[in-house]
């Protein structure tokens, strides 16, 4: 079974770094699934299918924390004692917010216009920032330790990642109005 007191990186068998290797963090996810799903101690007695029960759910949650960019900072942040989802602080830097703003409407005016073309440059804008960004927190969270700072970082991470989620919604709202 796992050690439920591990952190998700250990529970894989991975160094808590920002970079990871999503080939290594899927086999050891599939792995570890394989020796703790339920199914496989389903004649087991109670506590043991329990206790399988929990460890795949943990593996589950690891798993979805690892693969994703901001949750997996957000992470290595609450390692660090930081807390980048603080709702006390909800303070991004004006510019980022501009270019933001900017943005939503440059992609609402191309929904309303139903240009495709325009809001796919605008997804593709919003999608080359945050790779931008991924490539800094890599940076600070895994070379300088400066979490502090990646804490910022990692709130515009979020805050793009929503942003492009929106844009999809446009883009499949636009698809769909395309076809009928």
């Amino acid at each position: 079974m796992i050690d439920f007191s591990s952190n998700h990186f250990a529970l894989f068998g991975l160094a808590p770094r920002f970079r990871i290797d999503a080939a290594a963090l899927d086999a050891a996810y599939r792995r570890l699934q394989s020796e703790v799903h339920p199914d496989r101690h389903a004649h087991g007695a109670d506590a043991d299918r329990r206790l399988a029960l929990q460890a795949s759910a943990q593996a589950n949650e690891a798993y979805r924390t690892l693969r994703e960019p901001v949750t997996r900072a957000e992470y290595l942040l609450t390692l660090h004692g930081l807390d980048a989802r603080d709702e006390t602080d909800t303070q991004l830097d004006l510019g980022f917010l501009e270019r933001q703003l900017e943005r939503r409407e440059q992609a609402a005016e191309a929904a309303e216009q139903r240009d495709a073309r325009t809001l796919a440059a605008v997804m593709d804008g919003v999608r080359r920032e945050a790779g931008e960004l991924e490539v800094a927190l890599a940076v600070m969270l895994d070379e300088r330790h400066d979490y502090a700072r990646a804490r910022a970082a990692v709130r515009e991470l979020r805050f793009l990642h929503k942003v492009s989620e929106d844009l999809a919604e446009l883009d499949a709202a636009l698809d769909e109005a395309a076809e009928s």
